[in-house]
């Protein structure tokens, strides 16, 4: 193996199984987490019982799926670019014609735009099937943005991606607009289990998430974003799944909700821009097809279906590291206890255990 090929070994367990059910899978399945931090395997794992432990489960709900790439034209003037603007998104259907002439699995489900002075930045939409499909959008807008410079009159090439999209960045656009799967978790956990697996309460919860996932997240400027941790378990799933990582840093993005349901905990976890998928780049390596195959991720089914069952399971593990997450955090030195008790010999950790 050359130096170039070399695979970086990463510490994975596999962790529960959750209970998922929704539009899009009902099932109990394990999930794969590959990370240096092992306390994340026993925090999941601990999300993952309360999920058996409620009689739904966690409740997954896919709610939107797109990826975006932008791309920049300039206009001579403002006017100009307001008059192009218009002309490209009535002829939409046209422009759908050029994306299936490139691809056999994208499809331009929408358009929009920005003008900033003579710049005009136009925001393709695409689905992508089982891909996560960034190479997908990037070649369908190529093509698009080809065609457009030879049809619209007025504009000249700006650039292949504008930054619009948003790509791999923390950004306002995505939370409101959506790159990737939007996937809302949410579970409905029975006071005792609360109080006998958590060892708190739902007062205590929903407190912590006001103060801590709201409060604390908007005076550090925080932006479409209030959760403890999302990424940890993101980055975890990701790389065992053979994801692009790095979006992580848009995926991070979501909001907890949490409930006192008469001593019952309503908790939730919104993820805006979940962006995986079960096919392309990565997922030829032998230890991701072994994953998506057991994930159930690798059947045959129509195309999107793979990928979607995998952001519901993701989505899911994520709610699980940040409930346990949070109920750790209401009681006085029980995190630091953990981290101390499951990191002071990180050298026994095995790849692969």
């Amino acid at each position: 193996m050359t130096e170039a090929h070399a695979i970086a070994g990463v510490p994975m367990k596999w962790v529960g199984p959750l209970r998922i059910s929704g539009n899009v899978a009902t099932t109990e399945t394990h999930v794969p987490l590959a990370t240096y931090e092992s306390p994340l395997w026993p925090s999941v794992g601990r999300g993952a019982k309360v999920s058996r432990l409620a009689e739904q489960g966690i409740v997954a709900t896919l709610v939107d799926e797109r990826m975006t790439r932008s791309v920049l034209v300039e206009a001579s003037n403002a006017q100009t670019a307001h008059t192009a603007a218009r002309m490209i998104e009535a002829r939409i259907d046209e422009l759908r014609e050029v994306v299936r002439g490139c691809s056999r699995f994208a499809q331009l489900i929408g358009i929009r735009h920005e003008i900033t002075a003579n710049l005009l930045f136009i925001r393709f939409e695409f689905s992508t099937g089982d891909a996560s499909g960034h190479n997908m959008a990037t070649l369908a807008s190529d093509a698009l943005l080809g065609h457009l410079l030879q049809t619209v009159p007025g504009i000249a090439y700006g650039s292949i991606s504008g930054n619009y999209c948003t790509d791999k960045k923390a950004t306002a656009i995505n939370g409101i607009l959506g790159r990737g799967k939007n996937v809302v978790t949410e579970l409905l956990v029975p006071r005792e289990v609360v109080e006998g697996v958590l060892h708190t309460t739902a007062a205590k919860i929903v407190e912590l998430n006001i103060r801590k996932n709201l409060l604390g997240t908007l005076l550090a400027g925080g932006i479409r974003s209030a959760n403890a941790h999302y990424a940890n378990m993101l980055l975890a799933f990701y790389l065992a799944t053979g994801q692009d990582a790095a979006n992580i840093i848009e995926g991070s993005q979501g909001v907890v909700m949490a409930e006192d349901r008469g001593g019952d905990l309503y908790f939730s976890c919104t993820l805006p821009n979940l962006i995986v998928g079960s096919v392309g780049n990565g997922k030829g390596l032998a230890f991701v097809e072994t994953n998506l195959t057991r994930l159930g991720c690798r059947a045959e089914r129509a195309p999107g279906e793979n990928a979607r069952r995998l952001a519901v399971i993701a989505a899911a593990t994520v709610l699980c590291g940040e409930l346990s997450l949070l109920a750790a955090q209401t009681n006085p030195g029980e995190l630091m206890r953990a981290h101390v008790a499951l990191e002071r010999d990180n050298t026994t950790v095995k790849v692969g255990a």
